[in-house]
């Protein structure tokens, strides 16, 4: 009986005796190994990427949204403020503005906002602090409205003028001390709240220069992200009273003069493209792992009609069906080894440098690494079954016929 250590021999043996051969059998699990590999890695650091984007846009925020204008005042503040869950809140508006910093003047979006702003949406300083609710004229500036807007660089403690147009086209202008710098964003394919181009400023300044009372939204922070949708839901119900909106238009949003948004459902949004992409890069990885095993199989099929003869003195030397059937499976598997392991390396590299490239997490799950390892090895065995069923049922006068 031929044992395992036998046939490893003899398969090394003829892998030896055919280099270019079997280069070219494993050249196909090689392609498809690292095909899945890189896949399955950029798959998980894009599932890492979209859950750190989520956090980076703020903690468990609700945010509702005027779809009039002057419609969200004070006292829809209060009411979302005195709803059960909400732990924190703060009005937002925003406001373009003539921003003049020495002789420079921009046009920049300045956001009129409260204190609490900054930990509802993760504000990240660099230098300073950021604005309290018993300050005035200070401003908070992003990274880039700091180093690269203007001529000069603007420090904490400078002084940038700041005008608005009001609605009847008055002009206002005031100085605004500059109290904190945020700190840069990560380039991603999402916008946070709080970008690297706007200036911040207390809501009630803004209010005051424009000669206004109302804001555009109000951003709120619900206790947790597991009773989100329900202080949501109770939001909704409690300004579709405010506004007058009849019970049987609660599903209605057209019916609706605000609209709401919250952090569970961009969760569940960004849930769902990450599943379509680990959809895409796994059907990619499927196709390239097929190609591979077709690659093996008509290969094995060239290399049984190459080794007729061998395979006829095999036979005439007391092999059995059974022991050639076993030899090429096992030089089919050899060869799937040698190239899932060459191409987890080059899959490894891949994902690498993709991530970097696209300034991704790097995240290499071990577990789904050594499964799409296996695969690759499960899929050489089967592409090499048929091959060497051939070669095992084969007559040996006409195998030791063959030239």
């Amino acid at each position: 009986m031929l044992n395992l250590v036998q046939s490893l021999r003899i398969a090394m043996g003829s892998i030896r005796s055919a280099k270019m051969r079997s280069i070219l059998t494993t050249l196909g699990i090689v392609i498809g190994v690292a095909a899945l590999i890189a896949n399955i890695s950029l798959g998980a650091s894009f599932n890492q990427y979209f859950a750190d984007v989520s956090l980076s846009a703020g903690s468990n925020y609700i945010v509702v949204f005027g779809k009039e204008p002057n419609l969200l005042h004070d006292n829809e503040m209060k009411l979302i403020d005195n709803t059960p869950g909400i732990v924190s809140i703060s009005p937002f508006k925003g406001k373009s503005a003539q921003v003049t910093y020495f002789s420079t003047s921009k046009h920049i979006n300045v956001l009129g906002v409260t204190e609490d702003l900054e930990e509802i949406t993760n504000i990240e300083l660099e230098d300073g602090a950021f604005l309290n609710d018993k300050d005035r004229y200070v401003a908070v500036i992003g990274h880039d409205i700091a180093y690269e807007k203007f001529d000069r660089k603007i420090f904490t403690r400078n002084s940038i003028d700041i005008k608005f147009r009001k609605k009847d086209g008055n002009t206002i202008i005031r100085t605004f001390m500059v109290k904190g710098i945020i700190e840069k964003k990560k380039e991603h394919f999402f916008n946070s709240w709080i970008g690297d181009n706007e200036i911040l400023i207390p809501v009630s300044t803004l209010n005051d220069m424009l000669g206004e009372d109302d804001y555009g939204a109000i951003i709120a922070m619900a206790s947790g992200l597991d009773t989100i949708e329900e202080t949501d839901e109770k939001i909704d119900k409690r300004l579709a009273r405010h506004f007058g909106v009849s019970t049987r238009d609660m599903d209605n949003e057209d019916a609706k003069p605000y609209s709401l948004n919250n952090q569970a459902e961009d969760l569940e949004i960004l849930d769902q493209l990450s599943d379509a992409l680990a959809a895409l890069l796994t059907a990619v990885s499927l196709i390239a792992l097929i190609v591979g095993s077709i690659g093996i199989m008509n290969i094995m099929l060239v290399t049984v009609t190459e080794r007729t003869h061998e395979i006829g003195i095999l036979k005439s030397l007391g092999f059995t069906n059974s022991n050639v059937l076993f030899l090429f499976i096992v030089e089919s598997v050899v060869l799937s080894v040698f190239g899932g392991l060459l191409g987890t390396g080059l899959g490894v590299v891949g994902a690498y440098s993709a991530q970097s490239l696209m300034k991704l997490p790097n995240v290499f799950p071990i577990e789904l690494i050594v499964a799409g390892f296996a695969v690759s090895v499960i899929v050489g065995l089967i592409a090499g079954v048929y091959p060497a069923n051939k070669a095992a049922r084969m007559n040996t006068v006409d195998a030791l016929r063959s030239e």
